[in-house]
C-alpha cells in the first residue's frame, strides 16, 4: 500500500465515504503524491499514455499558426498572450515557439504555462533556453488580469474529476469507501441537486443500469478563463461528445478511462496515484456554460478535419518536402489526422470573448458547433 492510498484510507475511515469525484481529485492531484502531483509523472512514450504534441512537431506548428489567425483577428495588438493550463512536458509550446518565432507575431507575443506541479514546470523550463524572455510560468490562471490572446488546453478538461453516477431503482452516485483497508466502490442514494439540476439542463433521462460521469467543474474552469480573458479565444483540444451522443444508449457504461504504462484499464481504485484517471468530455456544456458567460462558439469539429483545413498539407511541404525522411514524417502525421486515429476522436472547440463573431479557417471545411 503506497502513501497516497494510506492517507485515502486515513480520510475515509475519518469521515465516511467520499464521494467519486473526492476520490480522483487526491488521486490524481493529492500534493506530491497524487498522478499529476508527483515528481515521478511522465507523459509521452517513457510515461502511461501520448498526446497529439508527441507525435510529430506539425501539431504545435499548426496551434502556431492559429494563434497567428487570431492575433490578426484581434487587430494585431502590441501584447497577445497564449496560456496554457496543464502543458504536461511542455513539447507544444516549444513547437509553437519554434513556428512562430521568425513570424511578425513574435515581438507581440508571450507564453504563459499554468504548472501546479515543481518536477514537471523544472523539465518544462529545460527545454525553453533559445525563449528566456517569451515563456512564463504561473501556478493559476487566477494570477492573470484583463489579457488579449489565447487561453488554449489539450487534454486537460478530460483530467478534471467528475461525479461517477449509475441509476439503480433511482439515481445512485458512485462512493470511494474502505473494507479490510482496501478501497473499495459503494453506491448511496444521490441528493446532490447539482447533479439533477445537471441531467435536466441536458435532457438526459437514464434507463435502469445506466452509468455515466458528470463532470460539474467545467462550468468554473471556465469562470476562472472568462475573468483572466478581457478580449480573445479559448481553444479546447480533447475527446468528447455532445450530450446526445455521450449519454446515448450505446455508451452505458460511460467513458471512464485509466492508463497505466500505455494499458488501459477501467478500475480507479488500483495504482492509486500512479495511473492516470481520465473520462470524455460533454462539449455541449462547455458551450453552453460558455454562452452564459459571453464566450461565443465559433467552431467545433474533428481533430483531423480542423488541421486539413487549417492548412496541415501546406505545412507538410513547407517544412519536410526536400527531406530525406519525408514519408516517415509524413506518416507521423497521418496519425493526427486520418479517422481511427487521434484525428478522430480528438476535437477541436473554440469560443471566442469579442466584438463581431469572426470566421476561422479552421472550420471552413466542417464546422458542427450546431450539434452541440
Amino acid at each position: 500500500m503506497n502513501p497516497l492510498e494510506q492517507r485515502i484510507i486515513k480520510k475515509i475511515k475519518k469521515e465516511g465515504p467520499i464521494t467519486f469525484e473526492a476520490f480522483m481529485e487526491m488521486a490524481l492531484y493529492e500534493p506530491g503524491l497524487g498522478y499529476y502531483a508527483s515528481e515521478n509523472t511522465e507523459i509521452g512514450k517513457a510515461g502511461d499514455f501520448y498526446t497529439s504534441q508527441h507525435l510529430h512537431p506539425a501539431f504545435g506548428s499548426m496551434i502556431g499558426k492559429q494563434l497567428e489567425e487570431m492575433w490578426e483577428i484581434l487587430g494585431r495588438p502590441s501584447e497577445f498572450y497564449a496560456v496554457e493550463p496543464g502543458a504536461g512536458a511542455g513539447l507544444m509550446c516549444m513547437d509553437i515557439m519554434d513556428y512562430l518565432h521568425k513570424r511578425e507575431i513574435f515581438d507581440s507575443f508571450s507564453y504563459a504555462i499554468a504548472e501546479l506541479n515543481p518536477s514537471l514546470q523544472s523539465k518544462q523550463q529545460k527545454l525553453f533556453g533559445k525563449y528566456p524572455d517569451k515563456v512564463s510560468w504561473i501556478s493559476s490562471l487566477r494570477e492573470l488580469r484583463d489579457i488579449k490572446g489565447c487561453i488554449l488546453s489539450n487534454e486537460l478538461l478530460d483530467a478534471f474529476p467528475v461525479h461517477l453516477i449509475e441509476m439503480e431503482d433511482g439515481l445512485k452516485e458512485i462512493y470511494a469507501g474502505v473494507e479490510n483497508d482496501t478501497i473499495k466502490e459503494i453506491k448511496n442514494i444521490s441528493d446532490r441537486s447539482a447533479i439533477f439540476d445537471y441531467l435536466k439542463e441536458f435532457s438526459i433521462e437514464l434507463p435502469n443500469g445506466y452509468r455515466t460521469e458528470i463532470n460539474l467543474r467545467i462550468r468554473d474552469w471556465l469562470k476562472s478563463v472568462n475573468d483572466v480573458l478581457s478580449e480573445g479565444f479559448v481553444l479546447t483540444i480533447d475527446y468528447g461528445y455532445p450530450a446526445w451522443d455521450y449519454y446515448s444508449d450505446d455508451r452505458n457504461r460511460g467513458t471512464l478511462l485509466c492508463y497505466y504504462r500505455h494499458q488501459l484499464s477501467q478500475d480507479p481504485f488500483r495504482n492509486i496515484g500512479e495511473q492516470d484517471i481520465t473520462a470524455h468530455i460533454n462539449f455541449s456544456s462547455v458551450k453552453k456554460w460558455g454562452e452564459e458567460l459571453g464566450l461565443e462558439t465559433l467552431g467545433f469539429c474533428r481533430q483531423g478535419t480542423y488541421l486539413i483545413s487549417l492548412g496541415i498539407d501546406k505545412l507538410i511541404n513547407e517544412l519536410y518536402e526536400k527531406s530525406s525522411d519525408y514519408l516517415f514524417e509524413v506518416a507521423k502525421i497521418k496519425r493526427l489526422i486520418f479517422p481511427g486515429t487521434i484525428g478522430e476522436t480528438h476535437k477541436v472547440m473554440i469560443q471566442y470573448k469579442g466584438k463581431g463573431k469572426p470566421e476561422l479557417k479552421g472550420f471552413s471545411m466542417k464546422n458542427q458547433a450546431e450539434k452541440l
